[in-house]
């Protein structure tokens, strides 16, 4: 596009360039550091990848930064009249032809131009209310790099073959222990859940191009396509003992593969050059999953908090239901409601606490960023972080607005009047709904289900272990402060009381001596802030005996200073323990061990 513009628009043309400028920055070093995954995963630079992860969630919003002091500096962008910045955003949407992340160029644009001007602008037509650009057709130039999948057209006779070469056509420099082998246990897996192949029509399998890297994994994404009927698929490539590489198993429903993407895991690394296309590909793996969360899944959470906002949206458009306050014993730091239609919650941090609650609201939103930046390992749920939420007051309940008039008085503010009256909220954390743990169990108990009884109690010890294994102490472990997800997962959500486990002192109670004078508290001995005794865990979680039973019976060392002291020491001397997105028993290596076990019985 030339330079050379009508004299109107000599302002904007040259914001509406640096603000392309600005995000082609952004999205350069988002694909560097997900390149780069690749070789940190063939070196098993596994302290390297995370903390790559961890770095990454900070780009955008350095980059919306930069973009924003240039804006000032060169263009005083805050003395500009509104219709220099309708100017910029049709420069902007021409700048966005034949760009492949249109979508992501506009969540950009909005940050940053939110970030200069008042919030009276926001209901104008200068940003991206919804898209401008279309990434339906999207398409890469193959002259110009790999395009988003690869299709494989296998036969009978072929069918295991197709499957060690798409492995070998990423091109992993790590030879595998025996990829032969890992494709047979693929083909026999997949024999025993779809039966005996039977090729149809348009029989093929679809690859994603790239690999989706996180942690220590490493995961080959794909479908199979047999006539009308589409089975979605992952490998999960590992490291084995003796540092090479294995096929681990093979996913091959949608639940697989929602629990692989799920909210409450950490952000994939992927190399992508038309993130909407990888989407719309996921899409097609797991249909129930909504669009902002993979996008989220993938790396780009401000797209994912775009996508759910215009969700957000789009639903009080077309329901009539009112917030209320949420289901469950209210938290003494946080006040939660809920749309009874709308699968979220939506989480105030109070202004006051409770005199036994020693933290302030800077502190909370630390512990929040930390569980953002950490490897959630299936087991904390994700949230997204919003300010100047703007909801309409006319779908509030009364009690709800008198409660956040009580607790939350410094984050609302009232604007409009009439039906178009606003809350506007400065502050919010939303995350996906769950049943709390404790309203299960209640639910169960009054039912006399012992069996779903005994099931949560056990994914609760499990999510506890799964979280220590990942370095982090829960603080309050309170049944209320867990929730399960539709698949039955067991998931934490409270995390003002959060810390890392190295930081933490495992002790055993002191025994009681003669002379010792018992405090008010109930203590005869001295403890700091961060010493932690798990034997006076159960009075607080164990009251139920079918509980505590089933408790005892899985999870007793969890009560013993010695096991969390254990995984400290493992922790502080590097170890990263496997924690998988899929039950163990479906790791090939153990189910090849399990069928010796079983020929040298009989």
């Amino acid at each position: 596009m030339s330079d050379e513009l009508p004299s109107g628009h000599s302002r904007a043309f040259p914001i509406a360039r640096a603000l392309l400028e600005g995000f082609d920055r952004h999205y350069r070093l988002f694909t560097e550091t997900n390149r780069a995954a690749k070789g940190r995963f063939e070196r098993a630079d596994w302290a390297g990848q995370q903390q790559a992860m961890r770095e990454r969630i900070e780009f955008y919003d350095q980059r919306v930064q930069e973009a924003k002091t240039r804006l000032l500096t060169e263009f005083a962008a805050d003395t500009l009249p509104m219709e220099v910045w309708q100017q910029v955003k049709l420069l902007y949407i021409g700048l966005l032809i034949d760009h492949r992340q249109p979508e992501l160029a506009e969540t950009f644009f909005n940050s940053v131009t939110t970030h200069i001007l008042h919030r009276s602008y926001f209901h104008n037509s200068f940003i991206f209310v919804r898209p401008a650009i279309s990434t339906s057709y999207i398409e890469l130039d193959e002259a110009l790099g790999p395009t988003t999948y690869r299709v494989y057209y296998p036969t009978v006779a072929t069918w295991r073959d197709t499957w060690v070469q798409l492995v070998r056509d990423f091109e992993l420099q790590v030879p595998f222990e025996d990829l032969e082998r890992d494709a047979d246990d693929v083909v026999a897996e997949l024999q025993r859940r779809l039966g005996d192949l039977q090729p149809r029509a348009n029989f093929q399998i679809q690859v994603l191009s790239k690999l989706f890297f996180r942690n220590k994994g490493a995961y080959v994404v794909g479908v199979i396509i047999n006539g009308s009927q589409q089975t979605p698929i992952a490998l999960p490539l590992l490291h084995t003992p003796g540092h090479q590489l294995m096929i681990d198993t093979v996913l091959h429903t949608e639940d697989d593969m929602e629990m692989l993407f799920s909210y409450a895991r950490a952000y994939f690394l992927v190399d992508m050059a038309v993130p909407s296309a990888c989407v719309q590909f996921l899409r097609m793996l797991m249909p129930r999953k909504p669009r902002a969360e993979l996008y989220s899944a993938v790396g780009l959470h401000k797209q994912g908090k775009n996508t759910f906002y215009r969700d957000l949206l789009v639903h009080l458009r077309h329901s009539s239901d009112r917030f209320r306050i949420a289901p469950g014993i209210k938290g003494m730091v946080m006040l939660v409601f809920d749309l009874p239609s709308f699968p979220y919650v939506f989480k105030l941090i109070k202004d006051r606490y409770p005199s036994q609650k020693k933290t302030t609201r800077e502190q909370i939103k630390g512990k929040y960023l930390l569980v953002k930046r950490h490897d959630r390992v299936g087991r904390m749920a994700d949230t997204l972080e919003y300010s100047k939420v703007a909801l309409p007051l006319s779908r509030f309940e009364p009690e709800l607005l008198e409660e956040l008039q009580a607790f939350c008085p410094s984050l609302l503010e009232f604007t409009g009047s009439g039906p178009q009256q606003e809350v506007i909220i400065s502050h919010a954390y939303i995350e996906r709904r769950m049943i709390p743990l404790n309203l299960f169990l209640k639910d169960a108990m009054a039912a006399g289900d012992d069996d779903a009884i005994e099931r949560a109690t056990i994914d609760y010890g499990n999510a506890i272990k799964d979280l220590v294994a990942a370095n982090i102490f829960p603080g309050d472990m309170m049944w209320k402060n867990f929730g399960l997800t539709r698949q039955g997962k067991v998931v934490f959500y409270d995390y003002d009381e959060i810390e890392y486990l190295s930081d933490c002192n495992f002790r055993k109670v002191p025994r009681r001596q003669d002379d010792d004078v018992e405090r008010p508290d109930g203590t005869w001995f001295d403890f700091g802030p961060k010493d932690v005794f798990p034997e006076t865990f159960g009075p607080f979680l164990l009251g139920n005996a079918k509980v505590r039973q089933a408790f005892l019976k899985h999870h007793a060392d969890l009560l013993n200073a010695d096991y969390w002291a254990q995984h400290k020491q493992r922790i502080l001397a590097g170890a990263m323990l496997d924690v998988f997105p899929y039950e163990t028993q479906r790791r090939f290596v153990n189910q090849r061990a399990a069928a010796v076990r079983a020929q040298t019985l009989t």
